[in-house]
């Protein structure tokens, strides 16, 4: 690939526009905000200029409820050799271009799993997707050449291809993304009008849980427009769960012993069964989850801090497998949650310990 023209400038768009430049790949940059393209150009992500002829590939960065239009307009125009999208639905844009009649050979629907709570191009960086699962949806009418470009372009953005049917994936990723958007923002509308002494109360398990609300509502009304169905049934289930939970909850109020006993089973299962869902999430680099030891270390919230725990565990010889900070309320400290494999974890709380730092067991 030696030329691509990128189709909508937001947080998408520009990120893998940014790979392809920092690659040596000649980008062309196109919005409905010209503004937004002239952004994404300074930041060193290509040329807002229009390229002189039909280029290698376009990549169609628009909204799911307007990808379709945006790709029957650059193939009727001829702008590319090769044509995908990156929307995080696939089945309805792909059946919107067919009713339209286009040849869909050149045409590729691609989803790649990575983001940020914050849009456009000024929160673009070229290794978003680094590492991160980048879905491709072929089918058996896809041009070899056009999946070649595509698998060229996951591979310039440092991503990871996974095939999978159109319809699948959209079913997939109601599940893994779309529903826990909705759930979380059920749960961070709860602290809206709630007391100010409830609130100050919040710890990293309330963040945990309501990190991703934070996220630009009009993005997600666009997302979830073009994949109602499978989000509706999904959490229609889990309005089931709630339901359940609720009876166990206040059989649990109960003065009767049975029913006690009957609402605590009930509020077990629930918990049981999230036990078994949570340990099928992929773990480091998309491998088995594996069973950490926290080591946990009190810090002072000044510069440095974190680079010197780093520093300390390596000289020590022990890999930090993951990190978690929960800072504390109200004072200048937090505590930082360090996994390592068990049988490092002694090692490690040793030798912080000898080099000063304060464990929390």
């Amino acid at each position: 690939m030696r030329t691509a023209l990128v189709i909508g400038t937001g947080l998408i768009g520009t990120s893998a526009a940014l790979a392809l430049a920092q690659r040596g790949v000649t980008v062309h940059l196109a919005d409905h905000d010209p503004e937004q393209a002239r952004t994404a150009a300074a930041l060193g992500a290509g040329t807002d200029e229009a390229p002189d002829g039909p280029v290698d590939l376009a990549i169609v960065a628009a909204p799911p409820a307007h990808v379709a239009g945006v790709l029957a307009d650059a193939m009727r125009r001829g702008l590319a050799r090769g044509y995908l999208d990156v929307a995080s639905v696939k089945g309805g844009p792909r059946r919107e271009l067919q009713a339209l009649g286009l040849d869909l050979t050149a045409y590729l629907g691609t989803h790649p799993m990575s983001g940020r709570e914050k849009s456009g191009p000024l929160a673009a960086t070229g290794d978003l997707f680094e590492g991160r699962p980048w879905v491709l949806t072929p089918t058996r009418d896809t041009d070899t050449e056009v999946l070649n470009l595509a698998l060229e372009l996951v591979s310039h953005c440092r991503g990871v291809p996974v095939v999978m049917d159109a319809d699948a994936h959209d079913r997939a990723v109601a599940l893994v993304s779309h529903m826990p958007h909705l759930v979380s923002s059920m749960v961070a509308a709860r602290l809206e009008h709630a007391d100010e002494s409830a609130v100050r109360l919040c710890g990293q398990g309330i963040r945990d849980v309501t990190r991703i609300a934070a996220s630009d509502p009009g993005m997600w009304i666009d997302i979830l427009s073009a994949n109602p169905g499978p989000v509706a049934d999904l959490l229609s289930d889990v309005a089931a769960d709630l339901d359940e939970a609720v009876r166990a909850l206040r059989a649990l109020q109960s003065s009767d012993e049975d029913k006690r006993r009957e609402g605590s089973a009930g509020i077990e299962d629930v918990l049981r069964r999230g036990n078994a869902g949570q340990v099928r999430v992929p773990g480091k680099h998309g491998s088995a989850p594996r069973a950490y030891e926290v080591v946990v270390v009190l810090i002072d919230d000044q510069p440095g801090q974190l680079a010197r725990i780093f520093a300390d565990a390596g000289m020590a010889g022990v890999n930090i497998e993951d990190v978690r900070i929960e800072h504390a309320t109200g004072q200048q400290a937090g505590l930082v949650q360090l996994m390592v494999e068990p049988k490092a974890a002694p090692v490690l709380t040793a030798a912080l310990r000898e080099r000063g730092w304060a464990i929390r067991q």
